[in-house]
């Protein structure tokens, strides 16, 4: 029997309302009990529109604030041509043609991650009648039922589990920033172990929400705080100008340096492209017929998503880097520390978009902890397990990211062997191990391609990230 049609509920047509074809139904009542009480099945009315601001909070994190930064470490050259506009202050019309490794990577990243983006986007309904509604389920069917578990999950969690944390850190962080800014040093000094504490109190509210169609609402307001927040970095980095003696040289001064801080800029951008992760739980909760599967409304939302994708990061990106050069830091709301309404604003939009984005990432972890108690352990489906299992693991992530508020730094050395596989090839690898296009076909080619950029990218991001570990280690500080 084929592994996946070992797992209940794949052998099922579905309605245009989302709902199961009893004739070919073959789960038993129990099955199904279970499957429409788990997150990730219990719905399937969603609309495209759901799955482009989906996508948006799950790809657009804060780490796009840090793209001036990985700008500074990659190296770009511009040449500039200046002619002045005589009105309100000192402006210029600037007309500038980029080109380096830079923005190479950043190009590069946004193409081959939209056509793995899509390559999961096609193959969650690649067995007719059968949806891979997960992630580790598709790699099942692609590699075998217990090969493919073990490829997929340790994996998919390194990503969701780390990126949970790496968003209770930001979001405490901002909390954090927005109340100094606030308080302009009037203020009694907070310690930011209590702005994650007072962060994570809205996750154990938010996280007893059933399924991703119900936190709808807050993954939309979360996407448009994205594209805001990153509109107020690069708007506030045009209106204060490029800085007196700019330097575009790359940070480091050593060869050594150099290489190194190439590699950890490599993995600042594959951060950034983090969405795959979730990508199929998305797509499970549209509706799916034969007439109508559920990849068209999908693919549609996918287009809008990596639009707005491209109006945050590009800017961010380029403009940040084009006003602050060498000097940017690693947070470019940092860097812009006037004017101070706006800089409190943004940092606000960001903690309102890490809500949103902490339980977009959460949500498939629920699904695999309470499969697991459900199916594997025994235990009664019900509000009680939900609201326990949920407040724990919400818990924990609080608990690590007081524990290491350095947790980000961490994360690109242990997170770049899993975010590389996970959103540039191991889509591709499923790809020729499910479709086996033709040796030298056009498909093969570029399925090898982006194969063995996603893996020299997953060998070499993770040295830069331990070199930046070692050189900051000193000012690590637990609980701080």
């Amino acid at each position: 029997m084929n592994s996946v049609e070992m797992q209940p509920g794949y052998k099922k047509l579905e309605k245009a309302d989302g709902s199961a074809n009893s004739l070919d139904d073959d789960r038993t009542e129990e099955q199904k009990k279970i499957d429409d009480w788990l997150p990730v099945t219990s719905s399937r009315n969603a609309k495209w529109w759901y799955s482009a601001f989906h996508n948006v909070t799950a790809m657009v994190g804060a780490g796009v604030l840090s793209l001036p930064y990985a700008m500074s470490e990659l190296g770009w050259y511009v040449a500039t041509s200046r002619s002045m506009v005589n009105q309100a202050g000192n402006w210029y019309l600037l007309v500038f043609m980029c080109r380096g490794p830079g923005i190479a990577v950043l190009v590069i990243s946004w193409v081959i991650t939209l056509y793995t983006l899509w390559q999961m986007v096609e193959m969650h309904e690649c067995v007719p009648g059968k949806r891979f509604d997960r992630y580790h389920e598709l790699g099942q069917h692609a590699f075998g039922e217990k090969v493919g578990l073990w490829i997929v999950v340790p994996q998919q969690l390194v990503v969701e589990v780390g990126v949970n944390i790496v968003y209770m850190v930001t979001g405490g962080k901002s909390l954090k920033k927005f109340h100094d800014v606030i308080c302009d040093g009037k203020c009694k000094n907070i310690k930011t172990t209590y702005f994650i504490m007072i962060f994570s109190s809205v996750h154990f509210v938010l996280s007893q929400l059933p399924n991703l169609d119900s936190i709808s609402g807050i993954s939309l307001a979360a996407a448009v705080m994205s594209l805001s927040y990153s509109t107020i970095a690069w708007g506030a980095a045009v209106d204060k100008g490029r800085v007196a003696d700019v330097d575009y040289s790359v940070r480091a001064t050593t060869t050594p340096g150099k290489v190194f801080d190439f590699f950890a800029g490599l993995g600042d951008v594959a951060f950034a492209f983090a969405g795959h992760n979730v990508v199929l739980e998305i797509q499970a909760t549209i509706p799916s017929t034969p007439e109508n599967p559920s990849k068209k409304p999908m693919w549609k939302g996918v287009i809008v998503a990596y639009i707005v994708v491209a109006l945050c990061y590009f800017p961010v990106a380029l403009i940040g880097y084009w006003v602050f050069g060498r000097t940017v830091d690693d947070n470019i709301l940092i860097t812009l520390s006037k004017p101070k309404w706006l800089i409190a604003m943004a940092n606000m939009m960001v903690v309102i978009h890490v809500i949103g984005s902490y339980q977009i990432y959460a949500m498939p972890v629920f699904d695999m902890i309470e499969t697991v108690l459900v199916k594997k352990l025994r235990f009664s489906p019900g509000l009680t397990l939900r609201l326990i299992a949920r407040s724990t693991y919400v818990a924990f992530t609080m608990f690590i990211g007081i524990t290491f508020p350095f947790f980000g730094g961490l994360l690109g050395f242990f997170g770049g062997f899993a975010f590389a596989p996970t959103t540039y090839f191991l889509p591709c690898i499923m790809w020729l191990a499910i479709y086996k296009p033709k040796k030298f076909s056009l498909s093969w080619c570029i399925n090898w391609v982006c194969i063995i950029l996603g893996v020299c990218l997953m060998v070499l991001a993770p040295i830069g990230a331990l070199r930046q570990i070692i050189l900051k280690a000193s000012t690590y500080e637990f609980y701080s």
